[in-house]
């Protein structure tokens, strides 16, 4: 590797400002995880916190626990951990359900906020549950609703009309990479009258996003991948201050009422962001959500960036220095503002290739129908892993290590 030594890269590593965040993790020895864009890793406070839910808080303060340990705060306290990292007041941002239902809920609000409309506008390409719960949600009102589909959100001006009510993509993603200007395409939508809402799974916890600054209506999210939350973390969701008081739920649930210990037999809606709450909040996984997201308000948001573009910067320059002539063709954008906290490369083998990698502790993974993904979370990946990691897939190319039956079979979980 002629143009990049694995010294410079060791140079690097000893000035960086977020290395000692890395002896947070519990990461294997001898692993590079670059799959933390799919699942994070387990923070060993988190660990610590969980026994200790499990232990004390519900093993030995039992119910009592709702309020002396302020298990029925955990959903606000998330979402005011969150609010800085993604540009949001405390008060606008909620951790609640999964971001399939939290999808629902703004959704069936923005439809509402806009009633001569009856369109909602996506990517084709956008990740499958935002465009199924989507689809539910217009089969559900019946025939006068629908869902549009555009190949890809530089498309907008082709596709936004009188009849749009709510635009929904992701900022990153989740296949290419591939980073949109949320100040842009939000101007653009509000511009032609319609509500934008964001799907920020692939952004939230790999670099600072400032909902605010770009004048976002909605914004969705999950909790375990960037924010290390743990294996179906609670999500989150974002309703912007200027909207809280005339949303109107869809999903009505005890916890979302004005009262809900006054066990009233009609709903009314609590003010502001606590509407958005449905059920009973999953105390376990809330706290180990809660405890991971602890760890970023040491963090400072412009250095997680910095360091987001040059580990990605970096990855692709070694891959196409060192891969060369083994049909490996980047699927990322190259320009750092336009590209994620992620890099994928498309190969015809790709799948076999990644299972090689797997083999020999490099951890990424596979989407269909060619694409290898590799994340980088600037809180535990290192520089020199990844010069470890293209050595390693340089020779699982040059050996042809990959081309064996064993790494062909597919997986039930790809």
């Amino acid at each position: 590797m002629s143009s990049i030594t694995r010294e410079d890269l060791a140079a690097r590593d000893a000035a960086d400002p977020l290395k000692p965040f890395r002896n947070r993790f519990d990461i294997p020895d001898g692993l590079i995880y670059l799959d933390g864009n799919s699942l994070g890793p387990l923070l060993n406070t988190v660990r610590d916190r969980v026994s200790d839910v499990v232990s004390r808080e519900w093993g030995q303060d039992l119910i009592t626990s709702w309020n002396k340990n302020h298990w029925m705060e955990l959903a606000g306290r998330i979402g005011g951990k969150l609010a800085p990292m993604i540009g949001a007041q405390g008060h606008e941002v909620l951790a609640a359900d999964s971001t399939s239902i939290n999808l629902f809920k703004l959704l069936s609000a923005a439809l509402k906020m806009r009633p001569d409309r009856r369109v909602i506008l996506s990517e084709a390409g956008n990740f499958p549950t935002d465009l199924y719960i989507a689809e539910g949600l217009v089969s559900l009102l019946g025939g006068e609703y629908s869902l549009r589909l555009m190949d890809k959100a530089e498309d907008l001006a082709d596709h936004l009309d009188e009849d749009v009510a709510v635009v929904m993509v992701t900022q990153v993603d989740y296949r290419t990479g591939r980073k949109l200007d949320m100040t842009a395409v939000t101007k653009q939508v509000q511009d032609a009258g319609a509500l934008m809402l964001w799907d920020l799974a692939h952004s939230a916890g790999a670099f600072p996003v400032d909902l605010n600054g770009a004048k976002a209506d909605f914004a969705v999210g999950c909790g375990y991948k960037y924010l290390n939350g743990g294996p179906g973390a609670p999500a989150f969701l974002f309703v912007a201050d200027r909207h809280q008081a005339e949303i109107q739920p869809a999903l009505s649930g005890w916890l979302g009422h004005a009262s809900p210990f006054a066990f009233t037999n009609s709903y009314a809606p609590a003010n502001g962001i606590a509407r958005h709450t449905v059920g009973t909040p999953p105390v376990l996984s809330m706290s180990a959500l809660d405890e991971a997201l602890s760890l970023f308000n040491e963090v400072p948001m412009q250095d997680l960036l910095q360091k987001s573009r040059q580990l990605t910067g970096v990855f692709i320059t070694l891959v196409e220095q060192e891969c060369a002539g083994h049909g490996l063709e980047l699927a990322t954008p190259r320009e750092d503002e336009r590209r994620g906290s992620q890099v994928s490369f498309r190969s015809r083998n790709g799948y076999p290739i990644m299972q090689a990698l797997i083999q020999r502790k490099v951890i990424g993974d596979f989407r269909d129908p060619d694409i290898m993904r590799f994340g980088f979370a600037p809180l535990y990946i290192s520089y020199t892993d990844v010069w470890d990691a293209v050595a390693i897939l340089r020779d699982v190319l040059e050996t042809g290590a990959w081309d064996v039956d064993a790494f062909k079979q597919r997986a039930a979980v790809t």
